[in-house]
């Protein structure tokens, strides 16, 4: 009976500390052609911008849609960009990029990404959403 107690403790700490997963569907807007792929990144607050977001997926940009699988419950931002060349780099001519970029809640990049509480938005289970891709040249 000790061992059953004990046991069932344990699968309860685990299943309170664990959260909920699911799948974030992003629909990619004003693409300026079917060329290369989309790529979306969902990232925490403490990885926004940064190339290591740990949630990430492509697709062809003929498709628009990104399908990433497996993440958890919280607070994110999500970035596209359309990587035309499939080269997996955002290209640039001088400071501006030559390729699109969106990011959730249609935030706008000014002198720089917006602002993470500007693109912020809660994961909660499935989720879709749709990003406006901007093209700055």
């Amino acid at each position: 009976m000790r061992f059953l107690t004990c046991f069932l403790s344990m699968v309860a700490g685990l299943s309170i500390g664990q959260a909920a997963a699911g799948d974030v569907t992003v629909q990619v807007d004003n693409l300026r052609s079917d060329d290369g792929l989309v790529r979306i990144a969902i990232c925490p607050e403490d990885l926004f911008t940064e190339p290591t977001c740990p949630w990430r997926g492509s697709a062809p940009a003929a498709a628009a849609v990104v399908t990433v699988p497996g993440v958890p419950d919280g607070t994110y931002a999500v970035q596209a960009f359309h990587d035309e060349d499939s080269d997996g780099d955002l290209d640039r001519r001088g400071f501006r990029p030559s390729e699109g970029l969106g990011f959730s809640n249609d935030a706008r990049m000014r002198f720089g990404p917006p602002s993470f509480e500007d693109a912020a938005i809660r994961v909660q289970g499935n989720g879709r959403l749709t990003i406006n891709m901007r093209y700055y040249q």
